[in-house]
């Protein structure tokens, strides 16, 4: 009975440990899970897809669930220049994503120029659904000061 009891604590522990360390809601975690899956030739459609989990290397890794967007069958995210997943991105580099049940090893670019229709696609996408927080996104013409777009790329 007392192995039964201590057996329960530990997996209880060993659970809320993972749970720890996993991304929730907007808190980051350091395993991104899922299956490893080759990048398709062609992403599938995205409009229904509210949130990917994207993993940043790094002596910890960070993994952050963010919303996406998808043109020109090419997948972007949005961050905050001052967000410690961004600053870890930098210039550019190697991370995972998970979409669904896989995970896809790509290559992030921040964009530099070109980036509006993205930026107004991305709000447009989750407006509907996410309103108020949308409202406080930067405008366009703030959004190059404070925020960041990362195209997603399949490795070469």
């Amino acid at each position: 009975m007392k192995i039964a009891k201590v057996g329960g604590w530990v997996l209880l522990a060993v659970g809320a440990l993972l749970v720890a360390l996993a991304p929730l809601g907007p808190l980051p975690g350091l395993f991104i899970g899922g299956t490893p899956t080759p990048a398709p030739l062609k992403w599938q459609d995205t409009s229904a897809v509210r949130e990917i989990v994207l993993r940043v290397p790094g002596t910890l890794p960070r993994v952050v669930t963010l919303w996406v967007i998808e043109m020109d069958n090419e997948l972007y995210v949005v961050g905050e220049k001052s967000s410690t997943w961004v600053s870890m991105i930098g210039q550019g580099g190697p991370v995972e994503m998970r979409l669904g049940d896989n995970t896809y090893a790509l290559a992030a670019t921040p964009l530099t120029q070109g980036w509006e229709p993205i930026y107004l696609a991305y709000l447009d996408k989750y407006r509907p659904d996410y309103p108020d927080l949308v409202s406080e996104f930067p405008s366009v013409a703030e959004g190059d000061a404070t925020g960041a777009i990362f195209r997603l790329s399949r490795k070469p």
